[in-house]
């Protein structure tokens, strides 16, 4: 049994169940007690062989050497509470450069923080302004910079990059300035090549008078198809270089000018020796004189029998274009567009009026360019034609036209030929656009992709501000003019139509007649005939409003009507109209405001009531009118000034209250009555000031 037993205990001493081995390992191995430690070292360093991620634990290991070596410097601890420093040292550099890097829109409150100050101080600046506002109130990149301004610091515009979560200030894109040509150095400018619209009758031979030009002045095999590519073209007559643009002449002038644009130098009227002067020659005679454009008169069809160039001439001067031949400066030409006579003496004419307008521009200048027609192409996306204006377009050119940013893709000459470049006065069809331009925006050169794209989303920004605050259109019913120092007239700008030519002179006469020293009628147009849509493009332009006498409003003039906002009233009665011009003219002058004090009333006590107070006065002189108006005097001082809303005789309602009587008093929503005040009652009355 005992070498049972024996036999046992190494098992179990292998196992570790018995107590007694387990009692005597320790006593037995206090010396190797360290070795355990030692052989676990080992293991480590061998499962360091295995994985290639344990040498980052010898790196571990190797910071804490570092550690102590920096808590040797931890002096500079000392130095880091100078980092807390730096964040609030943006704002005192903002205080001494005067410069606040401020993200708009933004709140009242935010605003007040950065420039640190109390909210409450800048709502009480911003109501000068027009401004009622609250701390959450937003406030506009303008409203921001005022402020700023008053405080001494310097506003600059701060955005959000995509991707970042901090502010970072971004280079202010400037609207690219137009400088004209006086101010431009007289060894750059160039002549360049004049720009001329032909306008007319539709009858008269315009378009036959373009086709002569464009088929016998265009060099040997360019004759064909020269206007099916762009809606410009060039024509050269000997030494020079003409420019007519290809287009319906009322739409183009008027849309142009509409916009603020206008590129044509020179106006070709059209005018056949048969039919004289015809409605429509009118008009167009109406947008040359509004554009303010020189004026040269082909008279057509003078190879027909029944030609009459003389009375042309006449009819001239009845509308105040005095032809050379009677001693005026606008110059006519008999011309032939089937028989080809004339057609050099016009354009001698031509060449000899550019050359008297000295037409000049800096083919190194900033490029700017008019957009004339403009297009959307299946396939080819959105192109125009442009006529340069200065500088010199060319492919690869970033440029802002509008709202929308661009670049110049290709090109086309008026022959469809690819061009790379475009020198003053010169047409070119261009493709590139983001969007359809609009006929008269202008085509600007930018200096990079990154900056016509900003300039283009700020400018998207100000027309949805535009929008929601649309100007509205001269009306007669509430047009102000300025009146300024009282040196300048109020203007009424009006454009007659009526049914016959005699009616529209009698009434023009008749609002014409009206005498005033301060308000001034002026006629931007009178005509015979229905309001047309050209009728309401050139009164928007002119900001004018249509006053029809016994005409119709066109179809598509009554979608322009609501898509320009024009005023278009019509009248039977010519006494009506005449009658209501007066009144806008007067109108037109600001109303003076008449006072006249009613009466006055001493209060001697205060009632309390379900629903405020009411003032027992005693009237002492004149009367008291309930529906005049009322102010609370207290020594002397205006304490309220409004309505008065109940006034009472015992318990009944009343009128009036005379002088010698008593009665109850109550004004508006005012409840701080007291003993002893006054309550003065009183009526404005607006006086018209006469013409």
């Amino acid at each position: 049994m005992a070498n049972k037993d024996e036999k046992k205990a190494p098992v179990l001493d292998l196992i570790g169940g018995s107590k007694k081995n387990k009692a005597a390992a320790p006593k037995s191995a206090p010396a190797p007690a360290p070795a355990p430690r030692k052989e676990r070292a080992p293991k480590a360093e061998a499962l360091d062989l295995l994985s290639p991620r344990k040498p980052a634990r010898k790196a571990a290991p190797e910071a804490p050497k570092e550690e102590p070596t920096k808590a040797a410097p931890q002096p500079a601890p000392a130095p880091k509470p100078v980092e807390p420093t730096p964040a609030p040292a943006p704002e005192p550099a903002a205080e001494d450069g005067k410069v606040m890097n401020i993200k708009a829109p933004i709140s009242v409150a935010d605003l007040a923080t950065q420039m640190g100050m109390k909210p409450f101080k800048l709502i009480a600046e911003l109501l000068p302004m027009g401004v009622f506002a609250n701390p959450g109130t937003t406030l506009d990149s303008d409203q921001v910079a005022a402020l700023c301004e008053k405080h001494g610091f310097t506003y600059e515009r701060v955005r959000r990059e995509k991707g970042a979560g901090v502010k970072a200030p971004v280079e202010e894109i400037k609207e690219p300035e137009a400088v004209a040509v006086e101010e431009e150095p007289e060894d750059v400018l160039k002549v360049r090549t004049p720009i001329i619209t032909v306008m007319g009758h539709v009858d008269h031979g315009k378009t036959s008078l373009l086709d002569y030009i464009r088929r016998t002045k265009v060099t040997a095999g360019e004759a064909g198809g020269i206007t099916q590519h762009i809606g410009a073209y060039t024509v050269q007559h000997g030494d020079n270089t003409l420019t007519f643009i290809d287009t319906p002449g009322h739409a183009i002038f008027t849309e142009m000018r509409a916009r603020g644009a206008d590129v044509t130098d020179i106006v070709v009227l059209v005018v056949a020796a048969n039919d004289g002067i015809m409605p429509q020659t009118k008009e167009a005679i109406m947008h040359a004189k509004a554009a303010g454009k020189t004026i040269i008169v082909a008279v057509n069809k003078c190879d027909l029998p029944a030609a009459d160039p003389v009375r042309v001439r006449t009819q001239l001067m009845e509308n105040d274009l005095m032809p050379t031949d009677f001693g005026g400066e606008i110059e006519c030409v008999d011309v032939s567009a089937h028989t080809g006579a004339g057609i050099d003496d016009l354009l001698d004419l031509l060449c000899l009026q550019a050359e008297v307008l000295e037409l000049k521009a800096n083919p190194k200048a900033n490029c700017r360019a008019s957009i004339i027609e403009a297009r959307m192409e299946q396939g080819k996306g959105s192109s125009a034609t442009v006529i340069v204006q200065s500088g010199t377009l060319k492919v690869g050119m970033p440029f802002i036209c509008g709202p929308y940013s661009g670049k110049v893709k290709t090109m086309l000459d008026d022959k469809g030929q690819r061009i790379k470049k475009a020198t003053p006065g010169m047409p070119a069809e261009v493709s590139g656009f983001l969007e359809t331009p609009n006929v008269g925006d202008e085509l600007v050169e930018m200096e990079n992709d990154r900056a016509a794209r900003r300039l283009s989303d700020e400018r998207l920004e100000e027309l949805r501000q535009q929008r929601l605050m649309a100007p509205r259109r001269s009306r007669m019913e509430d047009i102000l003019a300025m009146m300024g120092d009282g040196a300048q007239k109020a203007v009424l700008k009006l454009y007659l139509k009526g049914d016959v030519q005699g009616s529209v002179e009698a009434i023009k006469k008749a609002i014409m007649d009206i005498e005033s020293d301060k308000v001034e009628c002026q006629f931007i147009g009178a005509a015979a005939g229905p309001i047309s849509e050209s009728d309401i493009l050139l009164a928007s332009s002119s900001d004018a409003v249509i006053l029809g006498f016994n005409v119709k409003v066109e179809s598509n003039a009554v979608k322009a009507v609501k898509r320009e906002g024009v005023q278009v009233k019509i009248y039977s009665i010519v006494y009506e109209l005449i009658d209501q011009v007066k009144d806008a003219m007067l109108g037109l002058l600001e109303p003076e405001t008449r006072e006249t004090v009613l009466g006055h009333a001493e209060i001697k006590q205060v009632f309390k009531l379900n629903k405020g107070k009411a003032a027992g006065s005693f009237v002492t002189d004149g009367k008291m009118n309930r529906n005049a108006e009322a102010r609370v005097l207290r020594d002397g001082q205006v304490v309220f000034d409004g309505k008065m809303s109940t006034l009472r005789r015992f318990q009944d309602e009343v009128e009036e209250v005379k002088a010698g009587l008593e009665c109850g008093i109550r004004l508006a929503d005012y409840n701080d009555y007291e003993e002893g005040d006054v309550i003065e009652c009183y009526t404005l009355e607006k006086i018209k000031q006469t013409l």
